[in-house]
């Protein structure tokens, strides 16, 4: 079986009608696979094709999408094992000698 095959079988099996230009997303798999880390090959895939589905687009508009998130990708800066900025570990102060006796907290929601 090759991959038109499969695509083909997949169609039938998710009961959905539609063009694959195979090429194009599996160039983009590879680009963000490269250019950010392998698993965002089959999360940038699945996202392109929500995004195709939600707008009903077309074959240009498909290429569009694709060439926005290849354009992303290969600006993509941050390597794969950088941490996130907003999870920075700030250092917590010890005030373990700092009697807070009588002091009211207000809870986080």
């Amino acid at each position: 079986m090759n991959l038109h095959d499969w695509i083909d079988e997949l169609c039938d099996v998710l009961d959905i009608e539609t063009e694959v230009d195979e090429g194009l997303v599996l160039d983009l798999a590879r680009i963000a696979a490269n250019d950010v880390q392998k698993t965002a090959a089959p999360i940038t895939a699945y996202l392109l094709g929500v995004a195709v589905g939600s707008t009903d687009a077309n074959p240009e508009a498909v290429e569009a999408l694709a060439a926005k998130a290849q354009i992303l990708a290969n600006n993509w800066d941050r390597p794969a094992d950088a941490p996130d900025p907003d999870d920075i570990d700030d250092e917590v102060p010890d005030d373990s000698g700092v009697d807070h006796t009588g002091e009211a907290f207000d809870e986080e929601e």
